[in-house]
């Protein structure tokens, strides 16, 4: 493993233009001047961060992947290209479809222009400690760019994973988009039950139209800070949803930019939280031009000890009229021992909007437990039934349809495993 230090920085200097490495030393800079964020700070509220990114080191090289997950993969009939990415290394890719679909060291070799448009352009250094840290060592990942009117049917998918105890690692993958385009990218996060930590970024600019969809299955022992940042031009669209299921602590720090006049941001998904798992959700949802619309969309549940927290915002620019947006969160808490923070913000400066939020926390709904067993069914599985309905929404508004299927199992599959233990 390699420390998180200067002689690690300039062991990858070869590999970057001096763009890049301009980047990486102002990163690393800023790297040595933060400390770990603080639980005090309102943006980490309801946080316990109990490791130093100091304890872990990078690895040289990437380890033995992870067997495929073949009741994910097989949803997918066809795809346009797959990649992998094991310990922040790109090991396989393959595919294109009319896209350029790349590892970030081949697009910076071959496409410097458009990469240099876009990436590490997306999250800049100085949001935290996390985000230094990988603008300063993250080295590869993967790299879509899809040209002016090419539309891509089929999804691209990327499986990211962590494989080596102690370790941290920086996965990055970015996005471009160019007019008229249309392409959608599924990024399935995954790791063992090993103590790591895992710094994803993710910046996607957007001129067309994009469907993303991040799966998180990290390992039980994991400590997941990804970091997500999609930017829409004009008439662009941007659909994003998201499933979070796995993690000791995992956290999403989401912004979405609204740029261009005419464009649309949704965002849609769930979360399911058992054990004691801190599942973090930090929404941004920033309108920036006239007649501009956003829906942001997520359900979740709590059950045993585990804590989940959603604090979103929603801002509309002063010159960002007739823009319409609003946000819902809702929560399930299942367990006596869970808690759900639910904090839905906004912040309008502009006159002629229509905007809005609406945000829950609760148990399961006592009248229709009352229903459903008057109807014969026995308590569990009336219990069961009413979480499968209270998740089917959000799963049935995920933009990858395929992964239904998966997602709902999956989610049935932890209430259900609950209730066989004894644990709700």
């Amino acid at each position: 493993m390699l420390p998180l230090d200067q002689g690690t920085l300039e062991r990858h200097d070869a590999a970057f233009p001096d763009w890049v490495l301009g980047q990486r030393v102002g990163a690393f800079k800023e790297f040595q001047s933060q400390s770990m964020p603080d639980p005090r700070r309102e943006e980490w509220r309801y946080v316990d961060l109990d490791f130093d990114l100091d304890d872990f080191g990078l690895p040289e090289h990437p380890g033995e992947a992870i067997a495929a997950d073949m009741a994910f993969d097989s949803v997918f009939e066809d795809v346009a290209g797959r990649a992998s990415v094991v310990d922040g290394h790109c090991v396989s890719i393959d595919g294109g479809d009319g896209a350029s679909f790349l590892s970030i060291r081949s697009a910076l070799d071959g496409f410097e222009d458009k990469a240099r448009s876009v990436y590490g352009r997306g999250i800049p250094a100085g949001l935290d400690r996390f985000s230094a840290a990988h603008n300063a060592f993250s080295t590869d990942g993967v790299f879509l760019m899809v040209p002016a009117n090419t539309t891509v049917t089929s999804p691209f998918i990327v499986d990211v994973q962590a494989t080596a105890a102690g370790s941290v690692t920086f996965p990055h993958v970015t996005i471009l988009v160019e007019e008229n385009a249309e392409a959608a990218v599924v990024i399935h996060y995954r790791s063992p039950d090993a103590p790591m930590v895992v710094v994803p970024q993710i910046e996607a600019d957007v001129s067309g139209r994009l469907r993303l969809t991040a799966v998180q299955e990290w390992g039980t022992q994991t400590n997941a800070i990804s970091q997500l940042r999609m930017a829409a031009g004009r008439d662009a669209r941007l659909h994003l949803g998201e499933v979070g299921l796995g993690g000791a602590l995992a956290r999403l720090h989401l912004t979405m930019d609204l740029n261009g006049q005419g464009s649309y941001g949704e965002v849609s998904g769930l979360y399911f939280g058992d054990n004691e798992q801190v599942l973090d959700y930090r929404a941004f949802m920033n309108h920036r031009a006239p007649n501009t619309d956003s829906d942001m969309f997520l359900k979740g549940a709590v059950e045993d000890d585990a804590d989940s927290i959603f604090t979103g915002m929603i801002r509309i620019e002063a010159e960002a009229q007739k823009t319409n947006a609003y946000q819902t969160n809702r929560n399930l808490v299942l367990s006596d021992g869970a808690e759900a923070q639910s904090v839905p913000n906004l912040e309008i400066l502009a006159n002629d909007v229509r905007c809005g939020h609406g945000s829950t926390v609760g148990p399961l709904d006592e009248e229709q437990r009352y229903y459903l067993m008057s109807r014969g069914l026995e308590r569990e599985r009336a219990d069961r039934l009413q979480v499968r309905g209270f998740f089917e929404e959000a799963i049935r508004r995920l933009p990858t349809k395929e992964l239904a299927a998966p997602v709902r199992e999956r989610v049935n599959a932890k209430y259900i495993s609950a209730q066989v233990e004894g644990r709700v």
